[in-house]
């Protein structure tokens, strides 16, 4: 009973145990950090909507949106010694007769701890196509969201966002 791998596995379960036993006092002192952005400033511009094809093939047709922003945000709130990185994301969200709520993605980033915190990006061009399934963009107002996930080194996975009506603009009655 007292063979060699028999300690080697009781020494191997003990470290196991204070390891998960560190991470998850990690994780419980990391809960009440701040992880919320003050100054964030999101300015579209240049905002069209065109009447396109689908496929190239295809008679259908649907909206598709175009839009440049410029985009400034302080990070340094959200990085402290549990948070490694931060993924950023900014979504575009409407309504439609078919649908309450639509929500496109437009751009994200990933933002590692000892990267450049203070973001000042001007004339943006959207990394994802603003594309609706229909005509649903002409004349309708848009909700721009900035929301980011922290990722720990132990931890949850929480996502934030900043406030739905803080940004928002409306497309043109007429395709371009």
């Amino acid at each position: 009973m007292n063979t060699v791998l028999a300690r080697l596995n009781a020494i191997f379960a003990f470290s196991l145990t204070v390891l998960a036993v560190c991470a998850f006092l990690l994780f419980i002192t990391s809960i009440p950090l701040n992880n919320f952005l003050n100054d964030v400033t999101i300015l579209p511009s240049q905002v069209k909507v065109r009447n396109v094809r689908e496929f190239p093939r295809s008679p259908v047709t649907s909206d598709l949106g175009y839009l440049v922003f410029d985009l400034s945000a302080n990070l340094s709130g959200l990085f402290h010694w549990n948070c490694k990185e931060v993924f950023l994301y900014l979504t575009a969200e409407y309504q439609t007769e078919d649908n309450t709520l639509n929500q496109i993605i437009l751009w994200d980033s990933i933002i590692l701890r000892h990267g450049n915190l203070l973001l000042d990006y001007r004339n943006m061009n959207t990394k994802y196509p603003f594309f609706d399934d229909g005509h649903g963009l002409k004349g309708r107002n848009i909700s721009l969201i900035l929301s980011w996930n922290t990722i720990p080194n132990a931890g949850m996975l929480p996502m934030y966002s900043t406030d739905r009506d803080q940004v928002r603009f409306s497309f043109p009655r007429l395709y371009e």
